[in-house]
């Protein structure tokens, strides 16, 4: 049933949308402002702001309207700064907990260095860009403000990918990484390697000059697609976990040093490539413990052809069914961690237990990151301050990194 509704936004939801009271969900709106349109299962999917507030602005990308990647172009950089600290306080809140936040750093505009691209062929060749709203249309981004300037250039590039490899009825997702050498491309999605088709590739890869191209389990590198992680350089297996702007992840990394400071052996857990592990040679012995083990292995060569580091081994582990027991984390003066988005419920009980003196504990999901800082509050720990990054700007993706001490006895 649809009905013609006129309501007053009174939040922001996780996904971005204005929450009026029913609930109904409105498309685009922002807390305060007065809409109107066709409600359908609750939802305003074209409103018609009739009483907008001072915080909505005129999106910097000509794509917003249409384009699924960014959910927040119409707010004001202030409001959506604000907001995201409010999402983590609101899931600390919830637990019952009250720290120092600090003020947030977020990433400028086209500092995005990693994007997954789809494409499709079409009669006349192929396109390529991101989906566009709740929906699997590829829509063409030519001049994205979200993407650092070698992304966007790459996008006739990916359509070539599409007309060479991608069914008619098929999409191509195309992952797409800034790197030291060159530009990263990893395919999935298209058709099987053959020869004939292997020799397609290898031209593909020289006529843009790619660092490396895999396209499923075919892997054709040019040029070592490598990042530096303090001192040393990596070069990650494709498809590697990598922090979506240099930015972000300087702003992460400096938050951990702070959190770590004095530390003279410390722990790396869900470590990836480095990130984190091989600065923190730079100051003391680290030991990374990784659930992949190319990852882990990339690692390893990073810090052995490293200058100046302090010793660093590394452990492929699942630290999700078999976390760093307290006997193993008792040679540790300092942890940082960094989990998916559910969280590290095992490891973190496990840290509790061996009462490390100190954590940095960095998180992309607020709400599971709450539950982890509760856990530790309860063993003892002071949650000292918390500092929101946001790397995934215009998004309702939201990162953060703490500090977490030992109270005395």
């Amino acid at each position: 049933m649809t009905e013609d509704m006129r309501v007053t936004v009174e939040r922001l939801g996780h996904h971005g949308d204005g929450i009026a009271a029913g609930p109904v969900y409105v498309r685009g709106a922002l807390p305060g402002e007065v809409v109107e349109g066709a409600v359908t299962s609750g939802v305003m999917l074209s409103p018609r702001i009739v009483t907008p507030v001072p915080e909505r602005v005129s999106p910097p990308c000509r794509h917003a309207k249409a384009c699924g990647g960014c959910q927040l172009q119409h707010a004001a950089d202030p409001f959506v700064e604000g907001w995201k600290v409010d999402v983590v306080a609101r899931a600390l809140s919830a637990q019952g907990i009250e720290t120092e936040l600090r003020p947030i750093v977020t990433s400028p505009p086209r500092s995005r260095r990693r994007a997954g691209f789809s494409a499709r062929r079409t009669k006349k060749g192929a396109l390529a860009g991101f989906h566009a709203k709740a929906s699997d249309v590829v829509i063409a981004v030519p001049d994205c403000q979200l993407v650092r300037p070698a992304l966007a250039a790459a996008l006739p590039m990916v359509e070539e990918l599409a007309v060479a490899g991608a069914s008619r009825k098929g999409e191509l997702s195309v992952q797409v990484t800034e790197t030291l050498g060159g530009l990263d491309v990893v395919v999935t999605g298209g058709k099987a390697v053959d020869d004939a088709f292997r020799v397609t590739l290898a031209g593909m890869a020289q006529k843009h000059n790619l660092a490396r191209l895999a396209w499923d389990d075919e892997v054709l590198t040019l040029h070592p697609p490598a990042h530096r992680f303090g001192d040393a350089e990596v070069v990650p297996p494709p498809g590697a976990f990598l922090q979506a702007t240099a930015e972000g992840e300087a702003a992460l990394l400096a938050g951990v040093e702070v959190a770590l400071e004095g530390c003279s052996h410390m722990a790396d857990l869900f470590a990836g490539c480095g990130t984190f592990a091989l600065p923190l040679a730079s100051r003391g012995k680290v030991h990374a413990v990784e659930g992949d083990a190319a990852m882990a292995r990339a690692l390893d060569k990073g810090w052995r052809q490293g200058k100046g580091l302090r010793h660093v081994t590394h452990e492929a582990r699942d630290l999700f069914r078999n976390p760093l027991l307290p006997d193993e984390l008792a040679r540790f003066d300092g942890v940082v961690i960094d989990p998916p988005r559910a969280g590290a419920e095992a490891q973190v009980a496990e840290l509790a237990n061996a009462r490390v003196p100190r954590i940095a504990y960095v998180s992309c999901n607020p709400v599971s990151y709450a539950r982890d800082a509760a856990r530790l509050i309860s063993a003892g720990y002071s949650l000292d301050w918390v500092r929101v990054v946001d790397q995934f700007r215009w998004s309702t993706h939201v990162e953060l990194v703490s500090q977490f001490t030992l109270a005395k006895s």
